[in-house]
């Protein structure tokens, strides 16, 4: 069985659909998180494309969040049996990005005033 390091931050984020992934197929992983602080010092030169997530199988490293994501479904057979259930897989993926996406105007605020309305719905874009 191969070995698998998935590489990000200390928050869930982009690597969080892939983290969902290892646990429905029951793989185990080292789940390895960078600290911010950590970042850009340490590690982001050695990042492919400077950006996190990135996944490395026994020493093969793959980045970008979608593409690790759709790459351990097929790996562990959670595409779907036909064409029309794998379309169903990449929507499913696809709404997950979106919704980390909207959300990041969450993360990122500190006003706690402006983060109930975030969560109300009246500042995303």
């Amino acid at each position: 069985m191969p070995t698998y390091k998935l590489v990000y931050f200390n928050v869930r984020g982009l690597a969080e659909h892939s983290r969902l992934i290892f646990a429905v197929a029951g793989v185990p992983y080292e789940d390895f998180r960078i600290e911010r602080d950590q970042w850009p010092n340490e590690y982001k030169e050695q990042c492919p494309f400077g950006q996190l997530p990135f996944l490395e199988v026994d020493g093969k490293v793959l980045a970008q969040s979608k593409a690790i994501a759709r790459y351990l479904a097929r790996e562990f057979k959670l595409t779907g049996k036909c064409s029309w259930e794998q379309g169903l897989t990449d929507m499913i993926v696809d709404e997950f990005s979106d919704i980390l996406s909207e959300m990041r105007f969450y993360w990122y605020e500190s006003d706690p005033e402006k983060k109930v309305s975030i969560l109300l719905g009246s500042e995303l874009t």
